[in-house]
Order: structure tokens, then C-alpha cells, then sequence
């Protein structure tokens, strides 16, 4: 076998090849575009009141909050979405629409819901300053942002 028939063999397969990745792989404009996460919700601040632990007052009771955050451009629908604790404490958001950019700080006690804040409608504290943890989740349950304090080995998220 001669060189230059060597070398056109070579060239063939090589051309064969490039044929053959072109059609089986697509190209980079072709390629499947994975947007962000829609959810851009973050709990973003955690005020625990431990004096509002045993005690019955609605203003000590709003005193605690957990504060989420929507950093995206778009509205997210929170229906469904839950908001928890490590002892199993939960807030379902009912019909509650969280604009682009805003946040929402959930309360412990009684009170009017309104685009800036929402409340729990419980009797006794729900976050232990000593320590504790927030976990969201969202309509399907899978976890959101989950935050964690104090000293009984909690591990944040973040």
C-alpha cells in the first residue's frame, strides 16, 4: 500500500467519522436548554422569640417570624408550599401569591393576612431560639431552603 492511498483512506474514514458524530450528536444550538428553577424562594431571616414559648399573648406570639424571600423577577404561587419546624410544627399557604422580588414574613399568632405578611393563627410558639430549625417545601414537598440555629447538632442547607 502506497502512502497517498494510506492517506486517502484515512481521509475517508476521518470524513466518514465527522458524517457520522453530525448526525448522531446535535448540535449545540440544537441542544436541550435547562431553565432555573422557577422557585427562586428562600427563607431569608428567622426571628425566635424564646419568651414567647408557654405564653398566650398574640404580640409576643408575632414577635417570632420566618421571613421568605423571592429573589426572581416572577410572581410564585406558595398554595400548597409548607413551612416547618424540627418538631414537626407545619403552615400550609393557602391561596397566597408571593411577587417577584418581595418578601413575606410568616408569624406564630393571630392576625390579617396581607401581601407583606401572613400568620399561623396558633396559641404558643412555634421557633425555640436555643435552637431549631426552618424547612420549606413546596406543593410537591420536595425541600426549598431549609435554615438551622443553635447548638443540638442541626446542620443548615446552606
Amino acid at each position: 500500500m502506497t502512502v497517498s492511498t494510506t492517506a486517502g483512506r484515512l481521509a475517508a474514514v476521518a470524513l466518514a467519522a465527522t458524517a457520522l458524530t453530525g448526525a448522531v450528536m446535535p448540535s449545540a444550538s440544537a441542544a436541550p436548554q435547562h431553565p432555573r428553577s422557577s422557585s427562586e424562594v428562600r427563607i431569608s431571616d428567622v426571628r425566635s422569640d424564646v419568651r414567647a414559648h408557654g405564653v398566650r399573648s398574640n404580640h409576643a406570639l408575632n414577635k417570632e417570624w420566618v421571613e421568605l424571600t423571592n429573589s426572581g423577577r416572577r410572581e410564585v404561587n406558595l398554595r400548597g408550599w409548607t413551612l416547618s419546624d424540627a418538631h414537626g410544627h407545619t403552615y400550609t399557604f393557602h391561596h397566597y401569591h408571593l411577587r417577584g422580588r418581595a418578601s413575606v414574613r410568616v408569624h406564630t399568632g393571630f392576625g390579617r393576612d396581607t401581601a407583606t405578611d401572613v400568620y399561623q393563627d396558633r396559641r404558643s410558639g412555634v421557633w425555640d431560639s436555643r435552637f431549631d430549625s426552618a424547612t420549606l417545601r413546596n406543593d410537591r414537598g420536595r425541600l426549598v431552603d431549609s435554615i438551622s440555629w443553635g447548638s443540638r447538632g442541626y446542620r443548615g442547607h446552606r
